[in-house]
């Protein structure tokens, strides 16, 4: 076999096709846990990499390339596929094979891009995938046919049920013997001209094989009657939504508890074994105390990625956006924003990343602008802390309890203030026209629970790695900050007050002061910088050390409600409506928008509404309780 990529060891196959062919089902199929996920040289788009044995034994790199829908770089997702193709990416060789991945049930769509993959000269083999399905639909593919009119070997497969697994290892070893790549490929020129042509080109295959005009019913068409119902639709969208959120405050306590007491048992452990040192204070106030407040409220994350992963997996994610593209295109966005925005109520990092399926630059940072505004999982502790200490907890009606009234209140608020955003960014900055929203609806399936796993392990890994060394290494910073330098001799007062951390307070609440907020609450928004979630345990420092005692943690509660006022408590809640707490946040938009452009707008915007909410709320809360 005579190779173009000679500077490496193993024949290269990448997989190629559109969102939703079961392409990355195929790829967990080859490659098991032999696989890592990573970014592109130089681009922030995802990568996924693996290896696996052909029939022959010979071991093959497996790249699992972004899905797209045509080859004309409208997204960051389709320019890297483009790019690896023609060679041209950083880092990246080019593929010795491609496995075109299609939608049986949808060859009109599909065809079109193994059409244009077809130009580059690269060796080929077609994937007929979700065969099983089209079967059921009543469609009837013949392969022969099929592969004499495209020019290439077809091979039917069905991912998810391993089906036809083996057929295509054995091709792609035929594949790679009998049909060696050339230094030189051609980099195909895509014109209006090839679209149409390649439109034409479809038809005249389907009527080749009999499906052009197949009237068969599919069982996605009658649940899409009720789905995609004006009245019905929506109504079954919220009863979606109210389960997902459901499930994830309800069903992650348990786990956040067990978690939680995990980190104090380490904690107290190392408390109680290692002498009073500058060492223990590091470890159990610095290391645990910053990496446990990230692993306490990975269970929420976990169980929302489920759900979305579960929605996307039978495919009724693309059906919610196409519901919402009328309600979203009014204050200037697609029916594509939809899904980065309900991501970012887990972590507003992945809904970031996940617009990078927005074909519009236009829609795609508005999208990124707007998402630090949705209520991510972050926020929940500092509410739920808030909430408990001034909230009463009592019914109203029907039984509905009041905190979860206002814990919902703070939910709208965001979603609103997004909204209200993107109105006013369309009215000024973005004034571009409107986008119609060009979507594929694709078959309904099963999810496959393989697949539902191997995501939630990715996204589990990518939320550690970028989001805990952040937290870490800032809680680090922190502790050091809170314990130099020592307090004079003779000093009255906590020791804390006397540290850098208490100097930076001290500075802080001049400005903080007329939202309301004290020297104490102004160091907790130091750390909260790294993520939300540190501030309740900042509060917790802070207040122990204030107090000359360790043993805080269960009465931090009745302790701010003595010492806040309700007008001071509404006000920092405001506050975490709006403010950018969180560095990997804007980080994340850094990286996406290739530049400190736009983190700086969000930074500044993001604080003055913050800012300016939260003043407001304090002085009409001040007088409306006459204090």
């Amino acid at each position: 076999m005579s190779r173009a990529n000679q500077s490496s060891d193993l024949p290269i196959v990448a997989l190629v096709g559109n969102p939703n062919c079961g392409k990355t089902a195929l790829f967990n199929v080859l490659t098991g846990s032999r696989q890592k996920v990573a970014n592109y040289a130089g681009v922030t788009v995802e990568r996924k990499e693996g290896y696996f044995l052909t029939r022959s034994d010979q071991r093959i790199k497996l790249f699992d390339l972004p899905g797209a829908y045509g080859l004309e770089a409208e997204t960051p997702d389709e320019q890297v596929t483009l790019d690896v193709l023609r060679g041209r990416l950083p880092g990246e060789q080019r593929p010795d094979l491609i496995v075109s991945v299609v939608d049986a049930t949808n060859l009109r769509q599909h065809l079109r891009m193994v059409l244009g993959l077809r130009r580059f000269g690269i060796p080929m083999v077609l994937a007929l995938n979700m065969s099983d399905l089209a079967a059921r639909h009543g469609l009837t593919i013949d392969t022969v046919s099929l592969s004499q009119a495209l020019g290439i070997p077809v091979v039917r497969t069905t991912a998810i049920h391993r089906a036809g697994v083996g057929d295509l290892l054995m091709k792609i070893d035929e594949v790679l013997a009998e049909q060696p790549v050339t230094a030189d490929i051609a980099i195909p020129v895509i014109t209006a001209e090839t679209i149409a042509h390649d439109h034409e080109e479809v038809r005249r295959i389907l009527s080749t094989l009999g499906v052009l005009d197949s009237t068969a019913l599919r069982t996605s068409d009658h649940i899409d009657r009720y789905v995609l119902h004006p009245v019905a639709g929506p109504m079954i969208l919220l009863c979606c939504l109210f389960v997902v959120f459901q499930a994830v405050f309800i069903g992650a306590q348990p786990l956040m508890e067990g978690l939680n007491s995990v980190v104090e048992s380490v904690a107290t452990f190392l408390y109680q074994r290692l002498p009073d040192s500058m060492v223990r204070s590091l470890l159990v106030d610095g290391v645990i105390a910053g990496a446990g407040s990230v692993l306490v409220f990975l269970p929420q994350i976990i169980i929302l990625f489920f759900f979305i992963l579960m929605l996307e997996e039978s495919g009724y994610l693309p059906r919610a956006a196409f519901m919402l593209d009328k309600l979203m295109g009014s204050v200037g966005l697609s029916g594509r924003s939809f899904i980065p925005l309900l991501s970012s109520f887990a972590c507003a990092v992945p809904g970031i990343m996940a617009t990078r399926t927005i074909q519009n630059p236009r829609d795609r940072l508005m999208t990124i602008m707007i998402a630090p505004l949705m209520t991510c999982s972050a926020r929940l502790p500092v509410y739920a802390l808030i909430i408990a200490a001034f909230i009463p907890a009592h019914r109203v009606w029907g039984g509905v309890e009041l905190q979860g009234l206002v814990l919902l209140g703070l939910y709208v608020g965001g979603i609103v203030s997004a909204m209200l955003v993107a109105w006013l960014m369309k009215l000024t900055a973005f004034r571009n026209e409107q986008h119609s929203l060009l979507l594929e609806l694709p078959a309904y399936h099963m999810p496959v629970m393989r697949n539902i796993a191997i995501g939630l392990w990715q996204r589990v890994q990518i939320f550690v790695t970028r989001v805990g060394t952040i937290i870490l290494s800032l809680m680090i910073i922190l502790w050091f900050l809170s314990s130099v330098p020592s307090p004079p001799e003779g000093a009255v007062g906590p020791a804390i007050q006397y540290s850098y951390a208490g100097q930076i307070g001290q500075a802080l609440s001049q400005v903080f002061a007329p939202i309301g907020f004290n020297w104490q609450i102004s160091i907790a928004l130091i750390p909260g910088l790294a993520a939300r979630e540190v501030a309740v345990g900042a509060l917790g420092t802070v207040y122990a050390l204030s107090a000359g005692t360790h043993d805080v943690s269960g009465a931090l509660t009745p302790l701010i409600a003595q010492s806040w006022s309700l007008a001071t408590a509404m006000s920092l809640l405001v506050w975490y409506v709006f403010a950018p707490q969180c560095l990997s946040t804007l980080a994340a938009v850094r990286r996406e928008t290739n530049g400190w452009r736009y983190p700086l707008i969000m930074l500044v915007y993001l604080f003055g509404m913050a800012y300016v909410a939260s003043f407001i709320t304090y002085h009409v809360t001040l007088a409306w309780t006459g204090g």
